[in-house]
């Protein structure tokens, strides 16, 4: 089987490739396609061959890049460099996007972690912040199926409310929303993360 690789270890930190860098990975036939860069490059890669309907048939392999956290995290996660070819859930937004380590929603507008925003959420069917916060987290589970990790933060320093489930919805004043580092590239009023039972990626380790 042939390997397409896809270069992206140029992208800076925040920064997601642009739709031209990833386009092409839709003409991968018969081939495993090998993302090179950071967790944002796997995850456009991904949400790519989610939109074009190639994810099921499309093995995807992954060279994080060195020194960086989150790839560094990710890569722990999902057992990189083990086992054989596998099947994995995919953690989506309804804004087309894939979430893979760590998203976050804080106020628009700048101003640090510490400001405050009001928002009413649920993580399934349980209500987990209605009034301010200063950020909510939202983490995949590799380690079992079909799950986020969520964490509310209302003020700093204070004990946070962790919940596990299947799918966040969140509304809000107007937001920025950060997927796997890279903001949105518009403040939102409502946004939903959900594990989507209905869709498996294949992993090359």
């Amino acid at each position: 089987m042939d390997v397409v690789r896809f270069d992206l270890r140029g992208l800076a930190p925040g920064q997601g490739p642009s739709r031209r860098h990833v386009a092409s990975v839709v003409d991968a036939v018969d081939a495993t396609v090998v993302v090179q860069g950071p967790v944002q490059a796997l995850a456009a890669v991904l949400a790519r061959l989610w939109k074009s309907d190639r994810l099921p048939v499309v093995t995807v392999g992954w060279e994080p890049v060195d020194g960086d956290a989150a790839c560094r995290g990710l890569a722990r996660d999902l057992g990189l460099g083990t086992g054989s070819v596998r099947e994995l859930p995919l953690v989506r937004d309804d804004h087309g996007g894939v979430l893979l380590h760590h998203g976050r929603i804080e106020a628009a507008g700048g101003g640090g972690l510490r400001r405050r925003f009001g928002a009413q959420a649920h993580h399934d069917s349980t209500k987990v912040c209605d009034g301010p916060v200063t950020r909510i987290e939202v983490r995949p589970r590799w380690d079992v199926v079909d799950q986020v990790s969520v964490t509310v933060v209302t003020v700093p320093l204070r004990p946070a409310r962790r919940t596990t489930g299947r799918a966040l919805q969140v509304a809000s004043d107007p937001v920025r929303v950060l997927r796997d580092g890279v903001p949105v590239d518009r403040d939102v009023q409502r946004w939903t993360w959900y594990a989507d039972d209905r869709v498996r990626w294949r992993l090359q380790p």
